[in-house]
């Protein structure tokens, strides 16, 4: 199945010159947009949704957690689709911003040499004039939640700006990269307590650690590339132990959930559903070969199962806990 995958996108790539190489063959984007919007929305990663995911997961997990004691059957809906919207246009601001930073550097690695810059279908003016336009989007969203939720949000623009930096001077960019996706972590919580709570800080360490994990197996597909270059990466840094490395960094962000999760007061049913986060997570360690680029790619989308079941369990819980009266 990951050969057949693998072959797929090579063959997409040599048919269809203007798409990205490691977008799926069959997106949206590249079947349905307008031929004028594909450029940008490719910009944006909208042919590629697995990392808008893994940014909004933190959100509407923090956001539910937080809720567990409000005596409510379901988290806030406007705020969910207010994180959703939001995750969108700060993902797209975010890839633009850093395919800007990196469009040398992209144009000499073969996944992403079919990015809109290096590939020429955007240029460098019009890419940050997208940052703009999507982070004002942004921007919109996250003035719809109290002061110290605003707050909090706009000092995650810090690490999003230093990031597309960090493979030129650390080996752990995906420590960065971490840092900046699991935000979210803490502006959920701060959106319905007003303040940042020991259960979201602890959520958020786990966070990092899980997307540590997942951004190492996703960057062993470049790392022939990235060694050429003298480009900083987990993947090189933990070369041939990077099984033992993601197992301990999966192991250790499900611990952490599970602290997170009792100090805010969860039940069986999310220690239930941290229990199929764990089997999945040990699916990708047990199966992952480093050198199948395939392979990698399957194992990190796969993480969008670990928010869907993360995300599950914190829901019925609310739900559940309502039923019973256990509120």
């Amino acid at each position: 199945m990951d050969t057949d995958l693998s072959l797929q996108q090579t063959t997409s790539g040599r048919s269809h010159p203007d798409r990205v190489a490691d977008a799926p063959p069959s997106n949206w984007v590249d079947r349905y947009a307008p031929a004028f919007l594909r450029p940008y929305l490719r910009l944006g990663r909208f042919d590629r949704p697995i990392g808008t995911w893994l940014l909004l997961f933190p959100c509407w997990w923090s956001q539910t957690l937080a809720e567990l004691g409000t005596g409510k059957p379901y988290p806030r809906l406007d705020y969910l689709a207010y994180f959703g919207i939001g995750a969108m246009a700060m993902r797209a601001a975010g890839c633009a911003f850093n395919d800007y930073i990196d469009r040398d550097i992209d144009a000499k690695v073969q996944r992403t040499a079919s990015r809109p810059i290096p590939s020429g279908q955007v240029s460098p003016i019009g890419a940050l004039l997208f940052v703009v336009a999507a982070a004002l989007a942004g921007l919109a969203v996250l003035v719809q939640f109290n002061t110290f939720t605003i707050l909090v949000a706009i000092a995650s623009l810090a690490l999003v700006l230093v990031y597309p930096f960090a493979k030129r001077f650390t080996t752990y960019p995906q420590l960065v990269l971490g840092l900046a996706f699991n935000w979210g972590a803490l502006v959920g919580w701060a959106s319905i307590k007003g303040s940042i709570g020991w259960p979201a800080v602890v959520l958020y360490i786990g966070g990092v650690l899980w997307t540590v994990g997942y951004d190492t197996i996703y960057a062993h597909q470049d790392k022939d590339d990235d060694a050429q270059l003298g480009l900083g990466s987990t993947a090189l840094r933990f070369g041939d132990n990077t099984v033992s490395y993601v197992g301990a960094l999966y192991g250790s962000a499900v611990v952490l959930w599970l602290i997170a999760g009792a100090m805010a007061g969860t039940h069986l049913i999310y220690f239930l559903a941290l229990t199929l986060v764990f089997l999945q997570m040990s699916w990708q360690v047990a199966t992952l070969d480093t050198a199948n680029p395939a392979n990698c790619l399957r194992r990190f989308r796969s993480n969008r199962d670990v928010g869907i079941a993360v995300l599950t369990g914190l829901v019925l819980d609310m739900t559940l806990s309502w039923f019973a009266g256990l509120n």
